[in-house]
């Protein structure tokens, strides 16, 4: 029997159905080489040779398809259709040939198919080739430029800025993205602007609302009336005027579908509509198409094959009719500048079925596949027809001009199945109009606006308005926004735009950039760490090149090129390895001294911002003698006092002004009690670290306690503790206080040998709790101490056995869900649920905790060989 080889388990399982006994399919389990986190393993001296090592975990599989060979000599590889997938057919191809596994006789064929369905498969194996060589060489070249830059830039940014973790080809220019956004928001300045608008009514009593236009004659541009004066006097010129109808023009217009789905907008729409991570995303298309559910999801096309356009409109006529299928055909072509070899787009393998039928039970599989379902009927159908109508509303001498906009939908058309999500929402007036006639009377409404301007003054709104005497006209405050910062939907878009990177790297980029601790997520946006900017502006002077836009899109292109034929690609490293190791040398020769002084010039303008006095901004606002400057610690960038020791003024180095994270609460005797900020939050201190008392006491703030709230009173109460609420009955003091897990009450009796902790729920009972509820929280605790007071826990989930034996499940743990495999215990990324977490996922995730711990079972000793006594 042939051995068939792909790289999933579960794809495997689903080819073994439709190949039949006939044939033997293992997994590869994803790629079986890679190079060794070491020095040299790819050598410049030596034409780029490259050193690849089998992995661990993979070494088993390796194996398991080597000792299938010796019962058929026929090998096909049948591994994705992509860079990466070419990639590890080569591998394996490399691999077993070392082991001599292949032999000169071995027939070795490569395989592809865009979808996991029994007609795609059959074809396939009736149009074996061989490894396309092209695609391998540009994944060597893309993979050797990651080393050399990974290896050789990471070290100099451990040796000149403490605590930075690494850097990389593509994810150091993902980050300058975020933090030049930042830079943006930090650096704008807001200005004001106000909108007009007024409520009228037709002659049979429909309202509609009109925007001001025109005003004293002239058209107004959006920021034109810049105050509340202003504002006024363009109410005041509206209500005593006689308006009428000057125009009403109805245009026909039409809309036409998104392309199909590939991976960038995939992922971009995963965002969007159901805040799925990028990496979280590709993991859930990954299942849908290992089930034979919808085509590769790892492609820069979006053209559909022909018989899939035909299945598309023949399901679009059995659903809704032949007015939703268009004359012809919709053909789609790639707008990237570096469009990938040429793949279909991401879509179901059967246009017959939506989301109901395959009843799929994981929650997310299904919300994916029902978004490419009805993204790719959409994008066969027929356009939507509108009408816009535009009501142009003056007075008689001209001064002034409104205007009223709303749409019609005469034909809904592809908008019956599905719309695409916006990034940020625009306005957009898309509200159904009354009949309106020219030449009428546009009389002010008698229903009014005031319910809009409440809403606009309300306490807490960060708007004014202003409401005319009639109450038909309204006048509203606006401010300019500042850009918005980046979500990984929005980050992955501008990646592509750019050319940077692949749509395989997309979602692996963003989660690498956060696990560093470069940027951090909140509310769905990226924001960026003060060691992530450090490290951006350190590259951006004295490794500008290599993070610049223009320069990674071409490197791209090189490869693209590489994998077309048309380069070769140990010249490409070769010139690019000129030049870097240079920059590399140069930088390696400057002290950290140099470095900051660089680094301090080129963010004055963000760290040292004017100051409302006049005063010069980078004197030390706590000592008034040291002069402000870039600092560097294990845990990022800060500013500090040059005149330290003396002075330990210190603040973070974004968005907090010349004022900084120190502040003076008032004196307690002859101690100064300070408000501060350190690596684990705020917390307040009694006096200043000198060499007599190197730790000053201090104390956290508690969870729900704001440091904007601080004062000297609560400053007193956080040193003050622990507090003593009382002696037990017993023998021996209560005593309440915060610790690593929140607050908490301690008691040791006499005869115990250590002290029995009780939790608290509330942060203010550590100041409040009473002796009569303390006596009664230690009793608890005493008759049930084992594991913190809460029983054994119950699994959430039992998903079966882990393929290296022992089982595996998922529990509610005291901080969150998390896979338990024997004394594994992994933590379950934030956006999955514990119901729908997979086997597969487990194990994968439970792979690597115990990687990373060093933790994986051994195989079984082999028993020794008795050797052969020479004749």
């Amino acid at each position: 029997m042939p051995v068939v080889v792909v790289e999933s388990p579960a794809k495997a399982k689903t080819i073994n159905k439709y190949l039949g006994p006939d044939y033997t399919v293992l997994a590869s389990y994803g790629h079986v080489r890679d190079l060794p986190p070491k020095d040299g393993s790819v050598d410049p001296d030596h034409e780029f040779s490259m050193t690849w090592e089998v992995g661990t975990d993979s070494r088993k599989h390796v194996k398991a398809i080597a000792d299938a060979l010796k019962d058929d000599n026929a090998l096909i590889l049948a591994t994705d259709p992509d860079r990466e997938g070419e990639a590890i057919s080569w591998h394996l191809q490399e691999a077993l040939t070392k082991r001599r596994s292949i032999k000169k006789d071995t027939a070795v064929s490569r395989v592809t198919f865009n979808a996991i369905t029994k007609d795609a498969v059959t074809k396939a194996m009736q149009n074996p080739r061989e490894v396309d060589m092209p695609l391998v060489e540009a994944y060597l070249a893309r993979r050797a430029l990651d080393y050399l830059v990974g290896f050789n830039l990471s070290p100099v940014l451990w040796r000149k800025l403490p605590g930075a973790k690494s850097a990389g080809r593509v994810q150091s220019v993902c980050l300058r993205l975020i933090v030049e956004r930042e830079m943006e928001i930090e650096a704008f300045k807001p200005v004001e602007y106000w909108s007009i608008k007024a409520l009228f009514e037709t002659p049979r009593g429909q309202t509609y609302e009109a925007r001001l236009i025109t005003l004293a004659g002239k058209k107004l541009d959006k920021h034109d009336i810049a105050n509340a004066t202003q504002a006024e006097l363009a109410v005041q010129a509206i209500t005593s005027r006689a308006l009428s109808v000057t125009s009403v023009e109805a245009k026909p217009a039409a809309r036409n579908p998104s392309a199909p789905f590939m991976t960038s907008t995939l992922q971009q729409e995963a965002s969007r509509k159901f805040g799925m991570g990028a990496r979280h995303a590709m993991q859930v298309a990954q299942r849908l198409y290992e089930a034979g559910h919808i085509t590769y999801m790892r492609t820069d096309g979006i053209d559909m094959a022909p018989e899939a356009v035909t299945a598309t409109r023949d399901a679009i006529k059995d659903r809704f009719g032949a007015e939703y299928v268009p004359d012809s055909p919709r053909m789609y072509k790639n707008k990237a500048k570096n469009a990938q070899e040429a793949h279909e787009c991401i879509r179901p393998t059967d246009m017959t079925k939506d989301a109901a039928a395959l009843k799929l039970s994981d929650d997310d599989q299904r919300k994916l596949y029902d978004l490419i379902w009805k993204r790719t009927i959409a994008c066969q159908m027929a356009a939507a027809r509108l009408e816009r109508t535009t009501v142009e509303i003056g007075s008689d001498d001209g001064q002034v001009g409104l205007r009223a906009t709303g749409q019609v939908v005469l034909f809904d058309g592809f908008m019956r199945v599905y719309e695409e999500g916006r990034d940020d929402v625009e306005d957009e007036d898309d509200k159904r109009l009354p009949q309106i006639t020219q030449g009428d009377p546009a009389r002010f409404a008698k229903t009014t606006l005031k319910d809009q301007f409440d809403k606009a003054t309300a306490d807490g709104a960060d708007k004014k308005a202003i409401l005319s005497d009639n109450q038909a006209v309204l006048a509203l405050q606006h401010h300019t926004q500042p850009p918005p910062r980046y979500t990984e939907a929005t980050l992955v878009k501008r990646m592509e735009e750019l050319g940077i990177g692949r749509p395989s790297t997309y979602a692996s980029i963003v989660t690498t950039i956060q696990d560093r601790g470069y940027v951090r997520k909140d509310k769905n946006r990226l924001i960026p760490e003060e060691k992530g900017r450090i490290v951006t502006i350190f590259l951006l002077n004295f490794f500008r090149q290599y993070v610049g836009y223009e320069f990674t899109a071409n490197l791209e292109e090189q490869l693209d090129e590489v994998s077309a034929g048309a380069r070769d690609y140990k010249d490409l490293l070769s010139k690019f390895w000129r030049d870097f190791s240079a920059a590399i040398a140069e930088t390696s020769e400057l002290r950290i001294s140099e470095v900051l002084d660089k680094l301090d010039e080129a963010l004055a303008p963000q760290l040292y911002p004017p100051r409302e006095d006049g005063s010069d901004p980078r004197i030390c606002p706590k000592c008034g003698v040291g002069r402000l400057h870039l600092k560097t610690s294990r845990t990022g960038g800060f500013v500090g006092c040059g005149n330290y020791p003396e002075c330990t003024y210190t603040r973070p180095i974004a968005g907090e002004g010349a004022e900084g994270e120190e502040r003076l609460l008032g004196m307690d005797g002859e101690d100064e009690i300070w408000l501060k900020s350190g690596r684990f939050g705020p917390y307040v201190q009694r006096g200043e670290a000198t060499p007599e008392n190197k730790k000053p006491p201090r104390a956290s703030l508690p969870k729900g306690w704001s440091k904007d709230d601080m004062d000297l009173e609560k400053a007193l109460t956080l040193l003050s503790l622990p507090r003593e609420i009382g002696e037990h009955p017993e023998g021996g003091m209560i005593s309440a206080n915060f610790g690593r897990f929140g607050p908490y009450i301690m008691h040791q009796l006499p005869d115990e040998a250590k002290p029995v902790y009780a939790n608290l729920k509330d942060p203010n009972d550590v100041f409040e709790i009473g002796m009569n509820r303390a006596v009664e929280l230690l009793a608890e605790k005493r008759a049930n101490p084992g594991r913190r007071g809460r029983a054994a826990a119950k699994p959430l989930k039992e998903l079966g056995e882990h393929p290296d034996g022992g089982a595996i499940q998922v529990l509610d743990g005291r901080y969150g869900p998390y896979v338990k495999w024997e004394k594994v215990n992994a933590t379950l990324p934030k956006d999955i649920k514990p119901e729908d977490v997979t086997l597969e996922m487990a194990v994968e995730l439970a792979n690597e905790k115990a990687a990373k711990k060093g933790t994986r079972k051994k195989a079984a000793p082999k028993k020794k060989a008795t050797k052969k006594k020479a004749s």
